[in-house]
């Protein structure tokens, strides 16, 4: 690691600064290319495409939880392993990864596309959109494998501390999805009418066209992580890199599949209410990402750079990213959904023509956003945790804020209660206040006393 970074606060400042921009920029341009895809899906063809792909994504969230596990437990080993200058166990670290990724993305694609119509229905999803929902969901279940390479391969980047590569590509990755998406979708240059598939045609061929691109300008870059002999011949199995890798990825996955298995009981409770919910449901889901990108992006920076510093055994390292990270949320993250609440309607009215379906949108968009800022103090603290492996008790704190607080909240709120479908929505905002109290007495309690000066003695 830059030894400047260790004895510098304004070069800490700046390298994380410089590693967050192109991490946003990189969140807001793919939250840009599926917003695109929701526009021409939307209003071309209508709000029950737009529930398709609404009741498919809390599942498919489901089994992507996995590779985003992987990533999460690999980028935290790559940067120690970077961090601590060893490169030849960092290629070893990368090389065990692809392998595991390969075999489960192939189980998790083929158990996806077999039994997603019976998941749909377990959903509750509308009658109206059940045949397009499978119909989509199975185009992307049988590509996995190359959606999860993808997203495994840009985490080992950010690992050793590129986030510029990733970005570049991504952006190559938004202007092939937007070039195809027309043509697929109506039947452009002789092409056939694939309708709401063709959107998922376009994604699947964009990050397969990405990803020979990447690989390809890696080796010609002689990039420190090109997929060569020295990472290939580490193309297997091997037992103590897989059990650390399990380690930190198991908890991750567990949190990913909490959230994403809550989702469906929640699209479940929202389904009861009609496509229009379901189509509200989605398109605030999809602005919502914007409001998130924050939150999201300082938790990958905060993860690799406590990674790092762990390697380079700096606690006050630790401590300065940390605090970092939770100055930038509150001030990008409140920036964001401000605007949000100021420009809310016309930013609805871009996806949703239907004035009942936009007034759900906007209910749901007023009662959760404001709760998006504790939930990036929450990430950056739990990231803090993650990367020094402390990852148990962030996961239960995690698992216990959404399967013992929002999902019966959303429940009850929701069934019992006159607040109907807004009780739904309300269940976000009290879930987030919970795993923030938990999170942050933990790692004031428990963590920053104890686990902390342990982890230092043995590194």
């Amino acid at each position: 690691m830059n030894e400047q970074l260790l004895q510098n606060d304004q070069a800490l400042r700046k390298a994380f600064i410089g590693f967050l921009v192109p991490v946003m920029l990189a969140n807001v341009l793919q939250s840009l290319g599926q917003v695109f895809a929701m526009f021409l899906v939307g209003r071309n063809l209508g709000v029950e495409a737009l529930a398709a792909i609404s009741a498919f994504f809390p599942f498919f969230f489901f089994l992507m939880a996995f590779a985003i596990g992987i990533g999460s437990g690999s980028s935290i080993l790559v940067g120690q392993t970077f961090g601590a200058g060893n490169h030849e166990k960092m290629k070893e670290v990368v090389g065990v990864t692809l392998a595991f990724t390969t075999i489960l993305s192939i189980v998790v694609a083929i158990f996806g596309g077999f039994f997603i119509e019976w998941i749909l229905r377990v959903m509750h999803t509308p009658d109206n959109i059940f045949a397009i929902s499978v119909s989509y969901a199975r185009i992307l279940f049988f590509t996995l494998p190359i959606m999860f390479w993808y997203f495994v391969y840009t985490t080992f980047m950010r690992g050793v501390g590129d986030s510029k590569t990733p970005f570049i590509f991504l952006v190559i990755s938004v202007l092939l999805n937007i070039s195809f998406l027309p043509p697929l979708l109506f039947g452009w240059f002789g092409l056939p009418q694939f309708g709401l598939n063709g959107a998922a045609y376009a994604s699947v061929l964009s990050n397969f066209v990405t990803m020979i691109l990447l690989l390809t300008y890696l080796h010609k870059t002689k990039h420190i992580l090109r997929l060569d002999a020295s990472i290939l011949k580490h193309f297997k199995i091997k037992k103590d890199i897989l059990q650390s890798l399990l380690k930190l990825a198991i908890p991750a996955s567990i949190s990913m599949v909490a959230i994403s298995v809550a989702e469906i009981a929640v699209i479940g409770f929202v389904n009861r209410y009609g496509s229009d919910a379901t189509a509200a449901y989605g398109v605030v889901n999809q602005v919502g990402s914007y409001a998130q990108v924050p939150a999201m992006s300082i938790a990958i920076a905060t993860s690799v750079f406590v990674a790092q510093a762990l390697g380079a055994n700096s606690t006050d390292m630790i401590k300065k990213v940390r605090q970092i990270g939770v100055r930038i949320n509150y001030i990008f993250g409140g920036a964001i959904v401000l605007l949000m609440y100021l420009f809310a309607e016309p930013i609805l009215q871009l996806f949703i023509d239907s004035p009942d379906t936009v007034a759900i949108a906007k209910n749901y968009l007023f009662i959760t956003f404001w709760s998006y800022i504790i939930f990036g103090h929450t990430q950056t603290v739990s990231a803090t945790m993650r990367a020094t492996g402390v990852v148990l008790w962030p996961t239960i704190f995690l698992v216990i804020a959404i399967w013992a607080i929002q999902v019966p909240t959303a429940y009850l709120l929701s069934q019992y209660t006159t607040l109907d479908l807004n009780g739904v929505w309300i269940a976000y905002p009290v879930a987030f206040c919970a795993n923030f109290i938990m999170q942050f007495a933990y790692f004031k309690l428990g963590w920053q006393k104890r686990t902390l000066k342990a982890m230092l003695s043995e590194h």
